[in-house]
Formats: structure tokens, sequence, C-alpha cells
């Protein structure tokens, strides 16, 4: 019932008279209380200090060794002080005690040092309280001073007399006026909603229609219209209705399709695209922003771009532009996803609308195309560089006097073929990777035993590792399957790691080759360990890299192609290469290759 426009009209109407007369009682109630109260502080002041300038002179004559004398004295002032303001009149110590008191025994009276009137008086020279007195059954209001003019040396009073009211009388006034307002604002609310209940019957119907109309609409029939049109405000609402149904159905279609486009073109945008509102919450998100972000993208919606970006610097960014305003850009480095984005912050700045585009791209392919490249002609320069000057040094040496000298010159002719065999052989490392990673150079697969492709290797460099004093251990179990492999690459493989672990290996030293057989990947792991340098930790995702080479490396010789050849070489194969290693204890490498089918038996030709 309550739901019709009738009562939804009278209601609020009678809520409100009630609200505000109620309100009103309270008010006026509340003021007159404060007023009497204020006035009957006002009155027990004066009175206290009147009490107070009579009994001065009694605690001034007085002989202080005779206490009985003292509150007899007190006590007849006490009671005929309450007699004559019919007020309660208590005269009490510094200490708490009570001297005197007009309506009880002060020897049956607990101390009165901690009532906060008195502790007030004693603090602001005047204190009053409202509070329930159980001596006397009913709500009091009372007033101390200290006794003027009556200090100690010490500086402390001699005496407090407080007086106390009862409040039975003004409370009682205040009832009987909450009363009378309260029963008012009743008849009022019963009359306001006789007349909103006649007044809300007239328009029910016309709404009604109206209602019906929208909800036709809501339910997705934007030609429901109203053709009954009523005089007065009602008529006129119904013709905007009717207007506003025509429109609606414009922009309805119109939004469709351009919602439809904008939808397309974001799910295909490769740049991720988010719009915040002026709250900093997510209202937008594409699935190329979600992907870079790394969040689901519906529950992305409605939350903080700080939640859903999670990197400082985003957040920073998106600060600059949205919340300061400006156009804002800057690129970000995730180290930990392995992106780097270029961010553009937008301010939206629409009446309509205030919030922010963000526009994330990755440039992650890009950077690591520039750094490829800037490290590429950075190592093959500084690879260039020291034989093309050595070799500039031995020719100008011959030039100036080496020539004459026939066993000399015959000394720098050799160190100059020895230079121009390491240029030479850096040139076709280089053409081989390239050919390598073109695909131009065919694998000659085959199954092939695993001690096949790895002995060789390792035979052809034992005399280098016994002039190292280096011990030279393989272990290859029995019973491995064969691998699909080209033993020609492998060898090559096999060698670059055993001769980098001779070169990084302290005289006196181990290496180790073993194998082991991966059943649920169906792979043979071969693994090169020994107990050299090692590898900082920083530098293990690099080592692989043409040109790439730890700065202790770099004394020792070769062109640093030779673990980019390998990686080339075992992915090309279908296997995988990587690398473990503790600092100054040894390194680990490991590379994995296919294990021949059964039913493989003629040689497959395959371009890394």
């Amino acid at each position: 019932m309550l739901d019709r426009v009738r009562w939804r009209i009278a209601v609020p109407y009678v809520v409100l008279v009630l609200v505000v007369n109620v309100g009103l009682a309270i008010f006026l109630t509340q003021q007159i209380r404060t007023a009497q109260l204020e006035n009957l502080r006002e009155q027990l002041l004066s009175e206290a200090q009147v009490v107070a300038r009579d009994i001065g002179p009694i605690l001034a004559v007085t002989d202080p060794d005779n206490a009985d004398r003292l509150r007899v004295a007190l006590a007849g002032q006490a009671e005929a002080w309450s007699a004559l303001l019919d007020a309660r009149v208590t005269i009490i110590a510094p200490n708490g005690a009570v001297i005197a008191e007009s309506d009880q025994d002060p020897a049956q009276m607990e101390n009165h040092l901690d009532r906060p009137e008195v502790q007030e008086a004693l603090r602001a020279g005047q204190g009053s309280s409202i509070r329930f007195s159980d001596t006397l059954d009913a709500q009091m209001l009372y007033m101390a001073i200290p006794l003027p003019a009556a200090q100690t040396e010490a500086g402390e009073a001699q005496a407090i007399v407080r007086l106390a009211l009862p409040l039975n009388q003004v409370e009682a006034t205040i009832n009987e006026m909450r009363g009378l307002v309260i029963t008012a604002a009743f008849v009022a609310a019963l009359a306001t909603a006789l007349v909103a209940i006649v007044v809300a019957e007239r328009t029910a119907r016309a709404i009604g229609r109206l209602t019906a109309a929208a909800r036709r609409m809501a339910t997705g029939d934007l030609d429901a219209r109203l053709h009954h049109i009523a005089p007065g405000e009602i008529g006129e609402l119904t013709v905007a209705f009717n207007e506003m149904a025509d429109q609606l159905r414009e922009r309805v279609t119109d939004l469709a399709a351009e919602r439809g486009r904008l939808a397309a073109v974001l799910e295909n945008m490769a740049d991720g695209v988010l719009i915040t509102d002026r709250g900093g919450l997510v209202q937008l998100i594409n699935p190329a922003a979600a992907r870079l972000l790394d969040v689901d993208p519906d529950e992305s919606i409605g939350r903080s771009f700080a939640e859903v970006a999670r990197h400082h610097k985003l957040i920073e960014l998106w600060q600059q532009g949205c919340l300061e305003g400006g156009e804002q850009g800057g690129v970000v480095d995730l180290v930990q996803q392995g992106l780097f984005l270029q961010m553009v912050v937008t301010p939206l700045q629409q009446v309509e609308y205030l919030g922010c585009l963000i526009i994330l791209q990755d440039l992650t392919r890009m950077r690591r195309l520039e750094v490829t490249r800037r490290d590429f002609v950075s190592n093959i320069s500084h690879e260039l560089r020291t034989p093309l000057a050595s070799l500039k040094a031995l020719v100008e040496t011959l030039h100036d006097s080496a020539l004459d000298d026939p066993p000399v010159a015959r000394r720098f002719l050799a160190r100059i073929d020895e230079e121009i065999d390491a240029l030479t052989q850096m040139v076709q490392e280089l053409l081989e990777l390239s050919r390598i990673e073109s695909g131009k150079v065919p694998l000659r697969l085959a199954p092939t035993a695993v001690a096949e492709a790895v002995l060789p290797a390792v035979e052809r460099l034992q005399p280098q590792a016994e002039r190292h004093e280096l011990t030279v251990a393989v272990d290859l179990p029995g019973g491995l399957p064969p691998i699909l492999a080209d033993a020609g690459r492998i060898h090559q493989v096999v060698g670059n790691l055993v001769h980098n672990a001779i070169k990084f290996t302290p005289d006196g030293g181990w290496i180790k080759l073993s194998a082991t057989l991966d059943d649920s990947e169906q792979m043979v792991v071969i693994s090169v360990r020994d107990n050299g340098v090692g590898i900082p930790t920083a530098e293990l995702g690099r080592i692989f890299e043409r040109f790439y080479k730890a700065d202790r490396a770099r004394s020792g010789g070769g062109t640093g192609l030779g673990l980019a050849i390998s990686r080339h070489l075992i992915q090309a194969h279908g296997g995988h290469i990587w690398a473990e290693s503790k600092e100054g204890k040894g390194s680990s490498f490991y590379f994995s290759l296919p294990i021949a089918a059964d039913d493989e038996n003629s040689a497959e030709s395959r371009s890394p």
C-alpha cells in the first residue's frame, strides 16, 4: 500500500510535519530548560555569595581549636539560610569533610572532595553541576564557591559554600510543554495526510499511464507512446515524454552503431587503452591493456588505477597527467614482466565527463632490437679493434726497422699471420652464425648414440686440458636411447662448452660431462660442469648473446660467438640450452636433445 502515489506524497508530508514539530518541541523545551537552569545558576551563585559573606566572620573569630563550637555555629547559619532561601546549604572543609549541612547530619555524610562542583570551585572560583542526589532522591542543581577573603598563607580556601535546589518543578514544566507541542504535531500531520491523499489521487491515473509506457520502453519497446493527453502540467509531461521517446530511439540507434565500431577498434588494437574517472577508478580497459598489465579485464573495472597498474612509475605518470593536468608521456621498464612500455596520459576535460585516457604501447621488441644492434656494433668494434691495432703496430714496426732483420721480420710476419687467422675465424663464425640464424645451414639429423655425439669433441680437447692439469671425466650411463641429431653440429656445441670450461677453470680443477634421460619430455639432457671461476648471476641471462663476455673473459681471447652459435644449433635440433652458476664455485651448462623415434631409420634434413 505504501508504494502507491497517494501514500508516497502523503507520508513524506506527514513525516515532515511530525519531524518539524517534534524538532521544534525539543528545541524549545531545551532552550527553556537551558534558560531556566542558567537563571537558577545565577540565582544560586548570588545566594551562595551572600551565605559566604555571612559565615566569613564566624570562621574569622571562632577559635579553630574548638571544633564543636565551630560546627554548631555554622550549622545554625546553614539551617537559617536554608529556611530563608528554600535551598539546601552545605559548608565543606577544603579537605572535603562536611562541616555543616541544612538537611542531614554532617557526621553521617561522606567526603565531598570528589564532587564535580567542589573540584571546579577550588579550581576556577565557582562550580556547578546537575546530578541525581541519593540523599534527597531527586535531580539537583548544585552551586559551590570558595569562601572569599578567607585564605590561608598557603593560598588555600578555608571552606566551600554549596547550595542545591531540586529540579522537579523545572522538569515538570518542560514535560508539560513538550506534551502540548507533540500533540499539536500529530494533529497537523493528520490534517496534512488527508489533504495529501486527495491531491495525490488526482494525479495517480495520469502517472500510472506514464509509468506503463516507461516500462514498455524499459523492456526495449522504443515505440511506446501516450495518446491521451490530459490538461495542465500532466499534459505537458505527456508531450515531453513522447518527444523524449522519439529522441531516445534515435540516440539509442546511433549509440549502438557507434559502440559497435568503438568496441571492434578497442578489441583489435595492439596498444593498451584505459579510461579512469575523476576518482581514479578504471571505467574501461581493452584486451591489450589487460594483457600488458597481466590483469583480468572484468575484475579491473571499478578498481583504482593503482591496483590495476601495480607499478610506481606507471602510477606517477598517471598522477602527473590526470591529477596535475596536462598531457604526460614517458617510458617505463617493467623488469619483472619483461616489458618496456611507453605510456601517454591525456586528461579528458569534456563537460559531461572528467577523467583520464591512458595509452600503453609495447616497445619491448623495438627496445630489444635496439639493444641487440647497439651491443652488436659495440662488441664487434671491440673485437676488431684489438687485432687491427696489433696488425698496425706490427706493420709499422716492420716499416721502421724490422725489414732489415730477417729473423725479427719472420717473427713479426708470423704474428701478423696469427692476427689475420683470428680475424678470419671471427668472420667465419659471424658468417656461420648468420647462416644458422637465417636457416641456410641444413642439419643432417639421424639417430645418433650419445657417446658418438659427445666423446669426439672431448678427445680433441683432452691435450689442452692436460696442459692445464685439469681432470676431465665423462659419465655416460649405459642404456641411453639414441638421439636425433646432426653429430657434427653436436661436436661443435660440446667443443664450445668444454673449451669454455677449460678456459675458465684454474689449473688443477675438474670438468665433468654427463648425460641423463628425461622420460617426461622424451629428451636426453647432456651437462658440462666445472669448478671454475663461475658466472655472476646478473650475467647468466646474457651469456648466450653474440659477442657477450664477462669482464674476466675478455682477457682470455675468443670471439664471444661460441655460445650464441651453440644456442641456435640446439634450438634447431628442437632442444633447449641453459646454464647455472655460482660465482667462485663453478658453472654448469645443460642442453637437451630429442630421443630418436624407433621407426626413424634414415637421415632427415632440417634447416635451423
